[in-house]
C-alpha cells in the first residue's frame, strides 16, 4: 500500500487551475458538471483512505474491540509513519463525519422548514410571500419544486425584470442545482483542499441559470438587470445547498458575462489551451486518486483478512 493511501489526501490541489479557469472559459454548465464530478469523486477517495489510516490507528489503541491481529507489525508496515497517520486519521475522520453530518441536517432542516412555511399556500409553481425582506430561491421538493419569492423584491423589478427572476429560478430548478451545490459542500467538508471547487461550483451554477434564462427571456441585457437590482437589496438564501438568485457568486462578474456574447458550448475544451491542460490534469488527478484509494483497500483488506485469526 505505501505512500499511496496518502495520495487521495493531497491530489485535490491538482483541480485548483481547473477550478478558476472553468468558470472563466467553458460553459457555466460543462463547467458544474465537471468540477462537481471531479470534487465528488476526489471526496470519497480521500474520505475511504483515511478511513484505512483509521482502522490501522484505531488497532493500536489499547482496549479496542478490532481483532488483535489488526494490530501486529505486518499490518503497521503496510502504512508508512503508522504511530502518527494511523491515531492522527481517527480525530480527522471524525471531524469530516460531523462537519458532513451537519451540512446534510441542515440542508434537510431548511427544506423541511421552508415547505412548512408554504403550506398555507396554492400549490403553484410560484409561492409569493407577503414578507418585507427581499429575497428569492428556489425549492427543491416534489414533482417540479417550487419558486418562492417575497413581495418586496417583486416591487424592486419591472415586469420584464420579474419574468427573467422566474425564468432563473425555474432553469435553477429544472436542472437541480442543488444536487450539485450539496455535493460540493460535501466534498468540501471531507477534503479542504476541495474548498475552491465549491467557490467555483456556486458561481458556475448561478451563470448556468443566467444562460437559461437569458434564452428564455430572449434578452440578456434584461437579465443582467434583474441580477443587479437583486443583489442590491437582496439577502440570500437560507442555506448554501439552494440555489438563489443574486446571492452566489460575484455579481459583477455575472452581469458582465450576460452583458457579453453567450459562450459556447462545448463537451470537453481542447488539451491545446489553457483550461483544457487544466481540466486534463484535474481528470489525471482524479483517476489517479481513484486507483490509489481502490488500490490501498483492496490492499488492506487483504492484509486484514490474512492478519484475522480464525
Amino acid at each position: 500500500m505505501g505512500v499511496f493511501v496518502f495520495l487521495p489526501l493531497v491530489l485535490p490541489l491538482t483541480a485548483w487551475p481547473v477550478a478558476r479557469l472553468a468558470e472563466q472559459r467553458l460553459h457555466p454548465r460543462t463547467a458544474t458538471r465537471l468540477l462537481t464530478g471531479v470534487a465528488g469523486v476526489m471526496a470519497v477517495c480521500s474520505t475511504v483512505c483515511l478511513g484505512l489510516l483509521m482502522v490501522v490507528g484505531t488497532a493500536q489503541l489499547p482496549g479496542n474491540p478490532l481483532p488483535d491481529g489488526w494490530s501486529d507489525p505486518e499490518v503497521r508496515a503496510a502504512v508508512p509513519y503508522d504511530e502518527v497517520a494511523g491515531k492522527a486519521a481517527i480525530p480527522a475522520l471524525l471531524i469530516v463525519a460531523a462537519a458532513c453530518g451537519r451540512t446534510f441536517w441542515r440542508h434537510g432542516r431548511v427544506r423541511r422548514r421552508a415547505h412548512r412555511a408554504l403550506a398555507g399556500l396554492p400549490g403553484t409553481g410560484v409561492a409569493v410571500l407577503p414578507d418585507e425582506m427581499p429575497y428569492a430561491y428556489a425549492l427543491p421538493g416534489g414533482a417540479r419544486g417550487r419558486v418562492v419569492v417575497t413581495t418586496a423584491l417583486l416591487s424592486c423589478l419591472e415586469p420584464a425584470e420579474r419574468r427573467a427572476l422566474f425564468a432563473h429560478e425555474r432553469a435553477h430548478l429544472a436542472a437541480r442545482h442543488h444536487r450539485f451545490l450539496l455535493v460540493v459542500q460535501l466534498a468540501a467538508r471531507a477534503n479542504p483542499f476541495l474548498r475552491p471547487l465549491r467557490t467555483a461550483v456556486s458561481y458556475t451554477a448561478e451563470r448556468w441559470a443566467d444562460e437559461d434564462a437569458a434564452h428564455t427571456v430572449g434578452d440578456r441585457r434584461t437579465v443582467a438587470c434583474a441580477i443587479g437590482k437583486a443583489a442590491l437589496v437582496s439577502r440570500g438564501t437560507p442555506a448554501p445547498t439552494l440555489a438563489g438568485f443574486a446571492a452566489a457568486g460575484p455579481v459583477p462578474r455575472r452581469v458582465a458575462a450576460l452583458l457579453g456574447p453567450a459562450p459556447v458550448v462545448r463537451s470537453w475544451p481542447s488539451l491545446f489551451t489553457a483550461v483544457g491542460m487544466a481540466a486534463w490534469t484535474a481528470a489525471v488527478g482524479t483517476a489517479v486518486s481513484a486507483m490509489s484509494s481502490a488500490n490501498s483497500a483492496v490492499t488492506m483488506v487483504l492484509i486484514l483478512h490474512a492478519a484475522t485469526p480464525l
